[in-house]
């Protein structure tokens, strides 16, 4: 512009438009660069209206309207910056919370091997209602995947209370039954009537597995090549709805793995089609460490739907390695029951 301005004689005509050049700046640079930039193009503004024969009053209102638009787009970027600033501090408190509610799991917990992925259906969001936990305590290995209904705060904050809940009766109730009974009275006292959490509870005792579900997606047993979904015996509705849960009993072989995930992984959709989660659990679970195995997952769920999801979604791989205490764990009598029937 200087040049045009140059080459067009001693009469300044394009002086107003020198004040484009600090809003540009403002798109990206900081505020103190703003203003330097606004103070050269006022200088040079002043310097082409000095040059004239004789001072115009349009001039004279060209230059100050450059000095005027300095001040103004560094106003602009001082508060882009601090909107910058606020959502790099956000962002610093979304992690922090995320790991207070979805702690990383394994490399190994009690007898098993494990690895959970939180996969966010929003590139800004790093958590939502989906919840995961798997702790070692007296009765054995016990893990948790739930769903909240609905997104947003609200979700977070009931997620966190079912943790929070499981956390502590986990620890202390020796029939999963009764730990669903207490998140069950956990997630009544904090929901609305419509309110609920699909959720499934699994727990593995010397190489035995119970299996709780609370109208939660069966979880995948990956076993020889060969992918069984682990059905309820009886459907049961969400927490909130009063659950009366059937256990289901399985028993483990070393190199089993077992699949535990949320509704988005099976509404994964690309025109129109489901991801096909039980067609392709072993190709992409069954080899590697469990943690490789999820990271595959989540790599060919995310081409199958173009990196859109509608849905987030939590996962849970986990493998039995065998008892390496070398003692046999007695195991209940309602579950040798449930085991033979």
């Amino acid at each position: 512009m200087s040049a045009v301005e140059a080459a067009d004689g001693r009469k300044a005509h394009y002086i107003a438009l020198l004040a484009a050049v600090p809003f540009l700046a403002s798109a990206l640079a900081s505020w103190l660069v703003v203003l330097g930039v606004g103070i050269v193009a006022t200088v040079v503004g002043v310097g082409f209206a000095l040059v004239e024969p004789k001072m115009w009053l349009v001039t004279s209102v060209n230059v100050v309207a450059v000095a005027v638009a300095t001040g103004l787009a560094a106003g602009v970027a001082w508060a882009r910056q601090r909107q910058a600033e606020r959502i790099v501090e956000l962002t610093k408190l979304a992690s922090v919370a995320q790991q207070a509610v979805l702690r990383p799991l394994g490399p190994q917990v009690g007898t098993l091997s494990v690895a959970g992925r939180y996969i966010s259906s929003t590139a800004t969001a790093e958590i939502g209602g989906d919840l995961y936990e798997a702790i070692d305590t007296p009765y054995g290995v016990r893990m948790i995947i739930g769903d909240v209904r609905g997104k947003g705060l609200d979700a977070v904050r009931l997620a966190s209370i079912v943790l929070g809940s499981y956390r502590h009766v986990a620890y202390e109730r020796a029939d999963l039954r009764a730990v669903v009974a207490d998140l069950d009275r956990a997630v009544a006292r904090n929901v609305g009537d419509e309110d609920f959490v699909t959720a499934a509870l699994v727990e593995e005792r010397g190489g035995t597995l119970t299996i709780v579900n609370c109208g939660h997606p069966p979880p995948l047993l990956l076993r020889r090549g060969a992918v069984i979904p682990l059905e309820p015996p009886a459907p049961a509705p969400p927490l909130g709805f009063m659950p009366v849960v059937r256990p289901r009993v399985e028993r483990l072989e070393p190199g089993d793995r077992l699949l535990l995930f949320t509704d988005g992984l099976g509404e994964a959709r690309r025109d129109g089609e489901f991801f096909p989660t039980a067609d392709r659990a072993w190709r992409l679970l069954g080899h590697g460490t469990v943690a490789d195995g999820l990271a595959s997952l989540e790599t060919a769920l995310v081409e199958w739907v173009h990196g859109r999801l509608d849905d987030d979604i939590a996962l849970v791989l986990m493998e039995y390695v065998g008892d390496r205490r070398g003692a046999a764990v007695a195991v209940p009598s309602w579950e040798v029951g449930a085991a033979e029937s």
